[in-house]
């Protein structure tokens, strides 16, 4: 019985290596629920408010993900009027630890073209109306003052397996770039896109900054997806940007995002995020509680739950360090079965 209680906490201790669900946020023309099989849909509250848009749950290739629509389903949501805290903590709270966003973005580099996936590293921020914490000092919020630091804003190991993904699929992609936000909605003047590419901006959108700042304070593996649709306005004899011909190059290539989404996170789902996981918690303020979307308090069950796990699991291999113990022993056999 003792046994069998072991392997069972060992199994439980494996999947927490593993990622949990998946979540997708997806951008304009990029939101598509189809690549969801069994398809549900939640409305949720937060301690900031209402997403988006309802989470759509549902599965790719048998991996759980968590679809949201950036903007609304209908797109009725501007960029400074995302509640880009309330769709982290929505999606946390959901199981996901992991987020893969899709953005449409204009091109401030030659070699960028419309069309093309850029799968970006870092980020210069020109927002100014957007909470870009969680630790805001309200009751219903988390204890504390996050200064989390942002040398390196996505998650490298997500984004590296996106690049390797979209290679192997014969996508066109950049495997680096620097993300421009600006507040919006509208776009640049000519002055400041050609300013921003001085300042070494390779791509230019809305809504990058604060999601991935929220995400990483949030402890998620955040990674991008950025397809290119303009030149935005600082190439001379080139149509500058519209809302129109941003739409119609999205339609036409949704599929190259799509593609990489169900491709990659299946992978996602079968690799080891030990490390990347401890490397994120330790960025983030350190509490004995947590808060759920109703704003109380909550143990770390879960935390404690594996430490006891790990100790048991110690203790039995101390337990059965004679050879013919180990042989007959399930937990034995269950390491030597299912790597860690």
């Amino acid at each position: 019985m003792v046994a069998a209680m072991l392997k069972s906490l060992l199994s439980r201790l494996i999947k927490e290596c593993r990622s949990g669900k998946i979540g997708i946020i997806g951008g304009s023309g990029l939101d598509d629920p189809d690549i969801l099989e069994g398809r549900t849909e939640r409305y949720v509250d937060t301690p900031y408010g209402k997403p988006s848009d309802a989470l759509i749950l549902g599965k790719i290739k048998n991996v759980e993900c968590v679809l949201l629509a950036r903007h609304g389903r209908q797109h009725t949501i501007m960029p400074s009027n995302v509640n880009f805290r309330a769709n982290i903590w929505a999606l946390r709270e959901e199981g996901c630890t992991h987020l893969v966003a899709t953005t449409a973005c204009g091109s401030l580099r030659e070699e960028i073209q419309p069309g093309d996936i850029v799968i970006i590293d870092q980020f210069i921020d020109r927002t100014t109306k957007r909470h870009q914490t969680l630790y805001d000092g309200q009751p219903t919020s988390p204890p504390g003052v996050s200064h989390i630091p942002m040398a390196e804003p996505f998650c490298n190991k997500t984004r590296e397996l996106l690049v390797e993904v979209a290679r192997s699929l014969g996508v066109k992609c950049h495997v680096r770039g620097t993300m421009l936000t600006i507040e919006g909605p509208r776009f640049s003047s000519r002055a400041e896109s050609l300013m921003f590419r001085q300042w070494g901006a390779d791509v230019i959108n809305m809504t990058t900054v604060p999601e991935v700042v929220l995400a990483k304070e949030a402890g998620l593996c955040y990674a991008s997806i950025a397809m290119a649709t303009d030149y935005d306005c600082w190439k001379e004899h080139e149509e500058v940007v519209c809302v129109d011909n941003v739409l119609k190059t999205m339609k036409e290539n949704a599929n190259k995002a799509s593609s990489i989404l169900l491709t990659a996170i299946p992978q996602i789902s079968q690799m080891d995020w030990t490390q990347t996981t401890k490397n994120l918690k330790v960025s983030r303020p350190q509490s004995n509680t947590s808060v759920r979307s109703t704003g109380k308090p909550r143990s770390c069950f879960r935390a404690t739950f594996l430490q006891i796990s790990y100790h048991l699991f110690v203790f039995s291999l101390l337990f059965c360090t004679d050879s013919k113990v180990a042989r007959k022993n399930p937990i034995i056999k269950a390491v030597s079965a299912e790597p860690l």
